[in-house]
């Protein structure tokens, strides 16, 4: 069998079952598990495949961003987990913080009301109109929403509008979600008015935190937000294999597994 014969086969093998194993595969195909890695590695490179501890999910498509409402009923546990996980970094001397348009993000969002219930204050800036409604009813949380023209599909406000309006705020911490983390091309997300957004929200924070659960992990999409060596710290779920992990955090940055 031919290389290219067999690499097809990976790919047409991950896409039906979600996952392959290296070990399976190469028993299937009647090669090496070595050989299975070396076409992985290859197919992964043609951004066909996402490589994972002892196989291979299939690589979502570029373009392709699915709706605010089937990513909020997905991992909703994971996101749960990552946005408590965040809340120690809001210590006393946080009074400010950026929030951008997600589903983690305003998993986030929605624990905060607690943080303030000793009667402490925090302003919140967002573009999202799922975060503005989770915290526009809490008098110790000062709302500044962003506005712009909205996407339906993510519910933020996206355009220069925004971007200009994001210029003249600087914040203590900015929380960015992700449609993509690769070690290698950063943090990518699918719409390049959403990116230019993210940047902005990057640039107006003293420190940049992604929440990402790990099955974004390994992904890219078209358009670049940041590399991960601009990124402050990471927080994701326990579902993030040690090959990802080990691979983020040679950029220097922190990785919380929550």
């Amino acid at each position: 069998m031919y290389a290219a014969e067999r690499q097809q086969r990976i790919v047409r093998a991950t896409q039906a079952q979600g996952r392959i194993d290296v070990v399976s595969m190469a028993e299937k195909l009647g090669v090496t598990a070595e050989t299975i890695r070396r076409d992985l590695s290859a197919l992964e490179a043609r951004g066909l495949v996402r490589r994972v501890h002892g196989g291979a999910l299939p690589r979502v498509a570029e373009g392709f961003e699915p709706a605010l409402e089937s990513r909020a009923a997905s991992h909703v546990e994971q996101k749960r987990r990552i946005a408590r996980a965040a809340l120690p970094l809001l210590d006393e001397g946080v009074r400010s913080i950026l929030l951008d348009a997600g589903t983690t993000t305003t998993a986030l969002a929605a624990e905060l009301p607690a943080l303030v219930q000793d009667g402490r204050e925090l302003t919140v800036v967002t573009n999202s109109l799922s975060v503005g409604t989770a915290l526009v009813h809490e008098p110790r949380i000062h709302l500044h929403l962003v506005g712009g023209r909205v996407r339906p599909r993510t519910l933020a406000a996206v355009g220069s509008d925004v971007e200009d309006q994001l210029r003249r705020f600087s914040v203590d911490l900015t929380f960015l979600g992700t449609n993509g983390l690769h070690a290698d091309q950063g943090l990518t997300t699918p719409n390049s008015e959403e990116a230019a957004a993210k940047r902005a929200m990057a640039a107006a924070g003293a420190a940049v935190i992604a929440l990402a659960d790990s099955t974004k992990v390994g992904q890219t999409h078209l358009c670049r937000v940041a590399q991960v060596g601009d990124l402050d710290g990471i927080i994701t779920d326990t579902g993030i294999d040690d090959e990802q992990r080990a691979e983020l955090e040679a950029h220097g940055v922190e990785v919380v597994a929550a």
